[in-house]
């Protein structure tokens, strides 16, 4: 297996994740995770995994220092056009980030979003990235969580239920469910390994996603949106979001 690389479905991919109302969501709790690292002196920024780049944009407009990769070439044009529009400047690399990371220094902040549960070996890749960020450094991870695949499947029950019996489910959904996603316990397991010490614990839409079409139809948006800012945080619930977003900091060598 390789690596997932978007080309083929950049223009599906912005459509059906970035422009929509689920992933603005994504990109606001994001910001309320990063808002104090935001407003620091100017920082050197790795998004090791960038896509259309929109935190990064918004840490550039905010005077950070960003360096960008990605392997796909059509996602990685679109952002440096966004970065030209918005007259932010950016370091781009059409390359891998586990292969670029040998020729970068350490930074003040890694971003990595979205990026390990589509890697051929997202522990390996989380490693390289995790290698990267300097003592008292930050990684911004935001993974695919394994919980809510699982619950997901179980609640639509019938032939489902089996595959999960038999954990054997992965791989069973369209062309953009990800083939390694990852339960939030084992990541947050290796990065204190690496010497990471999580200050921030997120889960991005812990209900919305649990809805059926009817039950969505039947409600207010606000008052989800509101539900999902009041529980996203709490331990019973941050673990069952679609996606999870840790903030940690360097704080030790690798045990």
């Amino acid at each position: 297996m390789q690596d997932r690389n978007f080309d083929d479905l950049a223009a599906r991919f912005r459509d059906r994740i970035y422009d929509t109302e689920k992933g603005r969501w994504r990109l606001t709790l994001l910001k309320e995770d990063l808002a104090e690292l935001a407003k620091n002196d100017p920082l050197q920024i790795w998004d090791a995994g960038c896509g259309l780049a929109q935190i990064s944009l918004w840490l550039a407009k905010q005077g950070h220092h960003l360096t960008l990769c990605d392997i796909s070439a059509t996602l990685l044009d679109e952002a440096k056009s966004r970065f030209h529009q918005a007259n932010c400047d950016g370091q781009f690399h059409q390359q891998p980030a586990q292969s670029l990371a040998n020729a970068l220094p350490e930074f003040d902040m890694v971003i990595n979003h979205a990026v390990l549960e589509w890697l051929a070996d997202p522990v390996a890749g989380l490693e390289v990235i995790a290698k990267k960020v300097r003592p008292e450094g930050y990684l911004s991870l935001m993974f695919y969580n394994r919980n809510a695949m699982v619950y997901q499947n179980v609640l639509r029950g019938g032939w489902r239920l089996q595959s999960i019996i038999d954990d054997r489910y992965i791989g069973k959904g369209n062309r953009l469910s990800p083939p390694h996603p990852l339960y939030p316990h084992e990541v947050q397991a290796k990065l204190q390994a690496q010497g990471f010490e999580i200050i921030k614990h997120t889960g991005i839409r812990v209900f919305s996603d649990y809805l059926s079409a009817e039950s969505k139809a039947n409600s207010q948006p606000a008052e989800l949106q509101q539900l999902e800012a009041q529980y996203c945080r709490m331990p019973a619930y941050r673990d069952l979001g679609r996606y999870v977003h840790f903030l940690a900091k360097k704080t030790a060598s690798p045990a």
